[in-house]
């Protein structure tokens, strides 16, 4: 396990590489540049920026250079902790980066226990008691759960939570928390707040993975090691747990790896609607914008996120699951 360990880490440093140079290459496509979207914002509003102008500020931000010298610069900044300058924010990328992906991060671990916490008991129950009234209710959320567009359910949820329980919506803090220092109030306010769009991130999750828990399950009930151990005399609910859900909950151990990325990226809609601090809004903006640097940051810092998701969806499955195992 140590070895295999060792070895992924190793090879997720070329894995970065390749993926520093697509993000860069990704930002570097769109014509024209951050100069260029700014004078032509300028040219909306009726004023007119000089070429003079225009060249200074390219010279500045080092966009006249040629490409492989800016990939360079901006790889070379990285490694020492540097993410570059945002040209729109006027701040350095990391202080942007680092506040926006702290509470997204935070958003989508909340939600992955939300999925996990709903989706494993309904899935196992709808599995051991198939075609009862509660297997056909949760098949029923699960098609809904998988139909409903998330920025429906994110203002139906803001509806409810204003009329009917007299909470404020929008935000993951009241106003008056909002730069405040973390206090047991303030906790309590992010927690009054934070469901609404846990609930609407996670619904869709949390319908796919009980299907695929049901199906799993149903899989594995009916395998010969299922019933040699009932004919053992072992209790239902101890076999239950002890040997198909170990092996049926392969999915939801393997969803590490992509969910924190697809939260991420995936609660652009929502964040707009529910004004969530978070890193969609402000990497939308950056990529309107051609705020390079800013982009790419969190275009590398989501590249990094696929890579220890999987190393550790990995280690979880080889621990939990006894079939497999590493030389």
């Amino acid at each position: 396990m140590a070895r295999f360990i060792l070895f992924r880490v190793l090879s997720m440093i070329p894995a970065l590489l390749a993926i520093s140079v697509l993000t860069f290459i990704v930002i570097q496509l769109p014509p024209g540049d951050f100069v260029s979207t700014l004078a032509a914002q300028a040219a909306e509003t009726g004023n007119t920026m000089e070429q003079a102008t225009l060249d200074t500020l390219r010279e500045r931000y080092g966009i006249g250079d040629s490409v492989v010298e800016q990939y360079f610069r901006w790889i070379g900044g990285i490694v020492q902790g540097d993410f570059g300058y945002s040209f729109e924010w006027n701040q350095p990328v990391s202080q942007l980066v680092w506040e926006r992906m702290a509470m997204t991060s935070l958003v989508a671990v909340l939600t992955l226990l939300f999925v996990w916490s709903v989706a494993l008991p309904v899935g196992v129950y709808s599995a051991v008691n198939k075609y009862s009234i509660g297997d056909y209710v949760a098949t029923l959320f699960g098609f809904i759960g998988m139909a409903t567009p998330n920025f429906l359910l994110a203002i139906v949820l803001m509806y409810f939570a204003t009329i009917h329980m007299g909470q404020s919506v929008g935000g993951l803090f009241s106003p008056e928390y909002v730069d405040a220092p973390w206090s047991f109030a303030r906790l309590w306010d992010f927690l009054s707040h934070v469901w609404i769009p846990v609930i609407v991130l996670g619904t869709a999750g949390t319908a796919a993975l009980i299907r695929v828990m049901r199906a799993n399950l149903l899989d594995e009930l009916g395998k010969p090691y299922v019933e040699a151990a009932r004919a053992r005399g072992v209790p239902e609910r101890k076999l239950i747990a002890k040997y198909p859900v170990r092996v049926a909950i392969n999915p939801f151990i393997s969803t590490v790896g992509w969910v924190l990325p697809t939260l991420i990226s995936g609660e652009l809609i929502v964040s707009t609607v529910l004004n969530l601090p978070t890193a969609g809004p402000l990497l939308l903006q950056a990529l309107k914008s051609q705020d390079m640097y800013l982009a790419g940051a969190f275009l590398l810092m989501t590249g990094a996120l696929v890579l220890i998701g999987t190393l550790l969806s990995d280690i979880l499955l080889a621990v939990i699951d006894p079939r497999i195992q590493f030389a």
